[in-house]
């Protein structure tokens, strides 16, 4: 998510049709160290916001391979100023690790009028204080292959070799129509682009309704990077993308398939255990006042249903392949009670 136009991951809008960019800082974090980032325990802060569907991808494959240890968390406060994402969440509006006010601090360490905005989900190097990466596409799939020395035991494959193709096939077609596609609709500034962008992210949920009706996951009969980037969609899609969005052919609740698929997810340790309902309303209605100039929160909708039996196990499939599942939410990181079905 970037400050400058108030929205998600290096984006744009305005007359023309939204874009969204690619991230600037594409350093890569590997286990060989190539980019000049070896992966190593403790060197790096994740920086997040929970509000934002491209970081909540982190939040979720950083526990599901229990790298809690390996990757401080720091979390943002959702509502921004025009400094950028600030740490006013911690005591004194301090980051206690990086010493930082403002997320913009550490990409500025790195480099001085870069382009794009200051976006979430960033890693920084600790030492330093300086950005490593923004590049939300990429870090979860590093995540899960280059970090594999500190994956805890138990740790699910979610990026499996042999199903890599199938899984960024279906990834492509879920950020263009679905990611995205809910982005287009809800800054579209002309009547046929909003028809267009919302008639592809119903076209899509349509088609991956019928491929979930069948089978309990998007690909294979395990959870994959692909059912991450799916879900942190599906989850803000009742909330925020149906109304805020214009997003509102129907609601996700609506459609059976899909809200038992996100369901299950949501009740799998590791996914529902980082999603903060009260964050992601905050954020959408009250920073992007070019949709919602009275920064009016509504109080729906109702979050009861989320825990309520989804009956998918009966479709088969095991979600953490021969692994385990995560353990507990570490104190610090739990999501008010408040904040959360």
């Amino acid at each position: 998510m970037s400050r400058d136009d108030g929205d998600d991951g290096n984006t744009g809008y305005g007359r023309r049709a939204f874009t969204r960019s690619k991230a600037h800082f594409a350093d890569r974090i590997t286990a060989d160290g190539r980019d000049g980032w070896p992966v190593e325990a403790g060197r790096y802060r994740l920086v997040v916001s929970r509000a934002c569907p491209w970081a909540s991808r982190s939040l979720v494959s950083r526990r599901l391979l229990g790298l809690e240890d390996a990757l401080s968390l720091a979390v943002a406060d959702p509502i921004q100023d025009d400094r950028s994402w600030r740490f006013t969440l911690d005591e004194d509006g301090r980051d206690p690790v990086l010493g930082i006010r403002f997320l913009s601090e550490a990409y500025d360490r790195r480099e001085n009028d870069y382009p794009g905005g200051v976006s979430v989900p960033a890693v920084v190097d600790v030492p330093s204080g300086q950005l490593v990466t923004n590049d939300y596409q990429q870090l979860t799939l590093d995540l899960a292959t280059e970090w594999t020395a500190l994956h805890r035991d138990g740790a699910p494959d979610l990026y499996p070799d042999a199903r890599r193709d199938e899984i960024d096939e279906v990834m492509a077609d879920v950020y263009e129509d679905v990611n995205n596609g809910v982005y287009r609709a809800g800054f579209a500034t002309g009547q046929e682009e909003y028809e267009a962008a919302c008639a592809g992210v119903f076209r899509r949920l349509e088609l991956l309704s019928g491929r979930l009706e069948r089978q309990r996951y998007l690909v294979g009969d395990t959870i994959t990077e692909a059912d991450i980037r799916l879900f942190t969609t599906l989850v803000r899609f009742d909330a925020v993308y149906h109304g805020h969005f214009k997003c509102n052919r129907w609601k996700l609740t609506e459609n059976q398939v899909l809200w038992a698929y996100v369901r299950d997810l949501f009740q799998t340790p590791g996914f529902g255990d980082t999603v903060d309902f009260d964050h992601i309303k905050r954020h959408y209605y009250q920073v992007h006042t070019g949709i919602n100039p009275t920064r009016v929160v509504p109080l729906g909708p109702d979050l009861s249903g989320w825990p309520a039996p989804h009956h998918r196990e009966e479709l088969g499939g095991r979600p953490f392949g021969d692994g385990t599942p995560p353990g507990p939410v570490r104190v610090e990181e739990r999501i008010p009670a408040a904040h959360t079905p």
